[in-house]
């Protein structure tokens, strides 16, 4: 029996969890302190178990001009994997005190590495647009998730899925184009498709346009890359506890241990519970924990081991459908004609039940001052169960709200195909890069090169389940009033596996199969070369080669032996970039890559796309154009940046959501527009960080002529984010720290023809936090204040109305 079928809410006192979590971290007096974290929870646990993590301290760097140097956090203790250290920090460290003085800001991006081997430089000395979401601004905005994270990125939007398989999960646009498999977290893609919880986060980077020579294929709009908590020299302990708004209880810890001369051990945790603020029955309840140990800190070799899990139950929300009022012609969320946006069109089978376990280790090796060498290996096992309505208002639905019984209007559940179907999703990955930098000179001319390799291997299988009505073979229509709607539909059966086989979805190409595998194998070599032919300009140019292998089969069911489809493919992707570098706090500098997306790229997070009669399709190609520039500003405490770009894309696939099918579109698509930051230190104890972009996102060949001129769905015209922050009588018993900002996206095009659009998103929000007894913090975050009507997830018929006005209070330690 699907494990779907019974649907359990359990609250075991989560608010004592949080605190005995909180104390058993922060209570320590001294270097050798134990703390034991060991939980156990039983199978479809409703309640985030009492795990728990917290936002450490935002780390500060080492000046180091010329050669790699461990970062120093802002305790002055040594990072795990050292990094390239920007300007601006210095540090002295004894073996009897421990000072620190800090030139700069922490909310300065331009201070912030990338996190990965394969660009080591921090985001000043990269020449493309990076937005970063600093730790320091998750912790001032009490930050829960990746999705959360992310709305501090102009450009990026949130999507729920496309075609048979329904997904939810992280489904992310960049400048408007697809990047659900273009998440990576330290530099190694994440192939889950879960929604990402942040307790483990120290900061996120966010590479805009194509980086294939970087990344691999994909990354059309660009590369998310979150930058995990690793262990460090010194000891730290904090510990936090939440609670608001829609039942929401949360607590975390991170406790960083050092053992030796070298080594030190890092655990994050996190128990989370809550109900969605505006939604009738959507809720999450997850738990996490991320220890590592790391080896050689501060020595030529340094080895870090790290695991990762998380669980989490949710109901999947997929929104309100969308209506044409009588008379126009654009379509737009039912909610903006009177349907009331806390309406939820679910069944009681819908859940979204998913464990991600992940094991990473990562090397660095300094063989000397000259050459420097990395491997980061990962295993991942992704286990999800998933189970959703896809809710759709047809002509007749539409007709009768605006008529004169708006409560006969009725919404199909079962959306395109008759589905989505529910499935149970078992994958595997494991990817190892192996990389390495050389610095020399040749004559006069200075040299840096990084070269290595790319292998991965990813594995998704997936098991069908059919509904039924009343034990009868034979669909039937599940409707629910657009008004009112029911979450309980009579007679509705969900079938164990292999019953009901006639129920299955029918898939074009495919059938109606139980099982389906996608398997793909991708082997990556890259190549680059950065020459200074003076000291203040340089060029770099690079490429990489892929073989992309993938496979896909559908099996039993109604589809018999079955069928399978292959597809196997050669990319190279170049970039060439001009870096005019006059004084260590400026940059100018152009940018020309490419990218590649062969059809089968998404593997675990997507339908797969390959059939018969598409298998041979040459992959998209994408072309970006850059030039920008970047400066330090006030001894680095103010970073500013500011970009024009253009962004083409060919070969468009398009993925009907009717049918699913894939299809050459021959389309050309572009974007082209400028984007703007400032962050850091305005005045003492007044930081700020602001973005702006704007996009000119157009169709600009078409076999469909009616597009062609159309905005290219899902990508606003204009969008800005503002956060700031001032702090009155610092390091006094009456300190107090207050402060907001704005989030705003103008509206979007849901649809290629552009016949359907959601408003504006316009969001304040606040905050103000109050430090007490050296160690301890109270804080209160304000959300959506204004209660407007915003809408995240967005689709090409429904959109996902957001969170609406919330309360957040926190109380934490660190030590």
């Amino acid at each position: 029996m699907p494990p779907s079928l019974i649907r359990r809410r359990i609250y075991p006192a989560p608010f004592m969890a949080g605190l005995a979590l909180l104390y058993s971290g922060i209570h320590v007096h001294a270097a050798d302190a134990a703390t034991d974290t060991k939980t156990s929870k039983p199978k479809h646990h409703r309640h985030a178990a009492g795990k728990a993590a917290a936002a450490g301290k935002a780390a500060a760097h080492n000046p180091a001009k010329a050669a790699p140097a461990p970062a120093v956090a802002a305790t002055g203790t040594t990072a795990a994997r050292p990094l390239y250290a920007p300007p601006g920090t210095t540090s002295t460290i004894t073996p009897t005190e421990e000072n620190l003085t800090v030139v700069g800001s922490p909310m300065n991006i331009l201070h912030q590495d990338i996190g990965l081997s394969r660009m080591p430089q921090d985001v000043m000395h990269t020449p493309q647009t990076v937005n970063v979401v600093p730790q320091v601004l998750m912790e001032q905005q009490n930050v829960k998730s990746l999705d959360e994270a992310l709305r501090n990125v102009p450009g990026i939007t949130a999507a729920v899925g496309e075609g048979e398989g329904g997904m939810s999960g992280d489904q992310f646009l960049i400048r408007g184009f697809q990047a659900q498999n273009d998440i990576y977290e330290d530099g190694l893609r994440d192939y889950g498709v879960y929604s990402r919880d942040s307790f483990d986060y120290d900061h996120i980077s966010v590479i805009k346009g194509p980086s294939s020579e970087v990344f691999g294929n994909g990354t059309t709009g660009g590369a998310i890359n979150m930058v995990t908590k690793m262990p460090h020299l010194g000891n730290s302990y904090s510990g936090q506890f939440s609670g608001g708004s829609a039942d929401y209880y949360r607590g975390t810890l991170d406790v960083n241990q050092q053992i030796g001369e070298s080594t030190a051990i890092r655990i994050a945790g996190m128990g989370n519970e809550n109900d969605e603020v505006g939604r009738d029955d959507v809720y999450s309840h997850r738990w996490g924990i991320a220890p590592s140990i790391a080896f050689g800190l501060g020595k030529p070799t340094t080895l870090t081991i790290e695991y990762f899990h998380q669980t989490d139950n949710r109901i999947p929300d997929y929104g309100v459908p969308l209506l044409t009022k009588p008379g126009t012609t654009i379509a737009r969320p039912a909610t903006e004609f009177g349907v009331n946006r806390n309406n939820w069109y679910g069944t009681q089978y819908d859940q979204d039940d998913s464990n991600v376990d992940m094991l990473s280790a990562h090397l660095k090796h300094e063989f000397n001052s000259h050459i420097t060498f990395y491997d980061d290996l990962r295993g991942g096992m992704y286990q999800r169960y998933f189970s959703a309505s896809w809710e759709g208002c047809n002509a007749t639905c539409n007709a009768a709200y605006f008529g004169n019984d708006p409560a006969s209007a009725l919404v199909d559940r079962r959306g395109h195909l008759g589905g989505p179907e529910p499935y149970q999703q078992n994958d595997w990955s494991v990817q190892n890069v192996a990389s390495a930098i050389a610095k020399f000179n040749t004559g006069m001319l200075k040299h840096k090169i990084i070269a290595g390799w790319d292998v991965a291997h990813v594995y998704d299988r997936r098991t069908n389940y059919a509904y039924n009505y009343n034990g009868l073979n034979g669909t039937q229509t599940d409707t629910t009033g657009l008004v009112n709607p029911t979450n309980f539909v009579p007679g509705l059966l969900l079938g164990n596996v292999g019953q009901y086989s006639s129920n299955l979805v029918n898939i074009s190409g495919v059938g109606r199969a139980l099982h389906k595998t996608g398997v793909a194998t991708d082997v990556g070599a890259f190549f680059s070369d950065q020459v200074w032919f003076a000291p203040w300009f340089s060029a770099r140019a690079g490429f990489r080669w892929d073989h992309w292998d993938s496979h896909y089969s559908a099996n039993e069911g109604m589809v018999g032996t079955g069928v399978s489809y292959g597809q196997n493919q050669d990319t190279y992707n170049p970039t060439v970039n001009l870096m005019y570098t006059p004084n260590d706090d400026t940059m100018v500098y152009f940018n020309w890559a490419q990218s590649t997306t062969p059809l089968g790229l998404y593997v675990t997070n997507s339908s797969e796309p390959l059939r018969a009669t598409n298998e041979g399709y040459a992959p998209e190609r994408s072309s970006l154009y850059e030039i920008g520039a970047k400066y330090n500003a006030f001894h680095g405490r103010m970073g500013f940046t500011v970009s024009a770009f253009r962004l083409e894309k060919g070969n468009s696939l398009l993925t009907d959501p009717t049918t699913g099918d894939v299809t050459p579109s021959s389309d050309r698509q572009r974007n082209q527009g400028f984007e703007l930051s400032a962050s850091g230190e305005i005045l003492k104890n007044w930081n700020v960080i602001a973005t702006y972009a704007y996009y000119d996102a157009k169709t600009i060949a078409s076999a469909t002529a009616a597009d062609v001129g159309k905005r290219i769905q899902y990508a606003p015209k204009n969008s800005a984010t503002f956060w700031s922050t001032y702090t009155i009588a610092p390091a006094t018993p009456w300190n107090v720290t207050f402060g907001g900002g704005l989030t705003w996206r103008q509206s979007v095009w849901l649809d290629p023809a552009n016949t359907a659009k959601v408003p504006d998103t316009v969001e304040w929000d606040a905050m103000i936090s109050h430090s007490f007894l050296k160690h301890w913090k109270v804080a209160m975050n304000g959300y959506n204040l204004a209660n407007r009507l915003n809408y995240s997830n967005l689709f090409s018929d429904r959109v996902t109305p957001s969170t609406g006005r919330a309360f957040l209070f926190n109380i934490s330690a660190t030590y």
